[in-house]
C-alpha cells in the first residue's frame, strides 16, 4: 500500500488537540496513539502524568497539563494554555467517573458528582473550544466517548447510564448546530475494554456473563481496537461523518444483553 495514501488519509502532522483524562485508560491510549500519528496532544487531568504499566509504548510526547475538570475557572485558563491564538484540531471528551452503587442507595451528592464530571464538563469544554476548533484548517473535530450504557441498562450503575445517554444527545445537538461552523461532533461507545474503570464494576462473574453473551467473546485492546476509531475520527478519512456514534464493542449491541 501506499505511504503517501496513508498520509494523505490518516497523518495528524501539524495538528493541535485536548484529550481530557489522558492520565490512564482509554484517554491515555487515544493521546498516545494520536501523538504517533504526528499531533501535538495535550492532556487535561487532574494529574499530570500518566501510568507505567500498560502494554504499549506510550509516546513521551504527550503534554500533560493539570486540570481539574470540575473546576470551570481552572479548564477555563488550562484551555486557554493550549489554544493561544492558535486553531485548534480536535478536542476528545474522555474523561468520567463511575462506580458500582445500587439505585436506592444513590446520593444527591454522588448524582451530581457523576454528572458534572461526564455531562456538564464535557458541554462546557467543547464551549471553550468552540472559536478555536471553527478555526481549524482541516475541520475541527469533537470525539465525546459514550459507552453501551447509553443503550443498555446495567445494574447498580443507573447514574453512568444517564449520564452517557445525555451524551449522545450533546453530540447530536452539537453536530446539527456547529455543521455549518467548520466543527464536527461524534462518539465512540467503548464495548469491554480492560482499564482500570471496567475493573470496578465488573466482578469475575459479572464479567463471565458479559463475555460470553459477546460475540467475539473477549475484551477489546485498549490502544489497537478501540484508540484506532478515534484515529479515524479525527483523520481526513472521516471529513463526512458527523453526529454519529460507533460503537466498538465485540458486537456486545448487535447481540443484545
Amino acid at each position: 500500500m501506499s505511504t503517501d495514501l496513508l498520509k494523505t488519509f490518516f497523518s495528524l502532522e501539524g495538528r493541535r488537540g485536548i484529550v481530557t483524562g489522558a492520565s490512564s485508560g482509554i484517554g491515555l491510549a487515544v493521546a498516545s496513539l494520536l501523538v504517533d500519528a504526528g499531533a501535538t496532544v495535550y492532556n487535561l487531568s487532574r494529574t499530570a502524568r500518566h501510568e507505567q504499566h500498560v502494554d504499549y509504548n506510550v509516546n513521551p510526547g504527550i503534554i500533560h497539563i493539570a486540570t481539574d475538570l470540575n473546576d470551570s475557572e481552572n479548564t477555563r485558563r488550562s484551555i486557554e494554555q493550549v489554544i493561544g491564538d492558535q486553531p485548534l484540531d480536535f478536542l476528545i471528551n474522555n474523561a468520567g467517573i463511575t462506580k458500582r452503587v445500587k439505585a436506592e442507595e444513590v446520593t444527591p451528592d454522588w448524582w451530581r458528582q457523576i454528572h458534572a464530571l461526564n455531562v456538564d464538563a464535557p458541554f462546557f469544554i467543547s464551549q471553550c473550544c468552540f472559536n478555536a476548533l471553527k478555526a481549524s484548517h482541516h475541520v475541527g473535530r469533537i470525539v465525546n466517548i459514550s459507552s453501551m450504557a447509553a443503550h443498555l441498562g446495567f445494574a447498580e450503575v443507573s447514574p453512568y447510564c444517564s449520564t452517557k445517554s445525555a451524551i449522545m444527545g450533546i453530540t447530536r445537538g452539537l453536530a446539527v448546530e456547529w455543521a455549518g461552523e467548520n466543527i464536527l461532533v461524534n462518539a465512540v461507545a467503548p464495548g469491554w475494554i480492560k482499564t482500570n474503570m471496567t475493573a470496578t464494576v465488573a466482578d469475575p462473574d459479572r464479567l463471565k456473563k458479559i463475555l460470553e453473551r459477546m460475540p467475539l467473546h473477549r475484551y477489546g485492546h485498549v490502544r489497537n481496537e478501540l484508540a484506532t476509531t478515534i484515529w479515524f475520527l479525527v483523520s481526513d478519512a472521516a471529513k463526512y461523518i458527523t453526529g454519529q456514534e460507533i460503537a466498538v464493542d465485540g458486537g456486545a449491541l448487535s447481540y443484545g444483553f
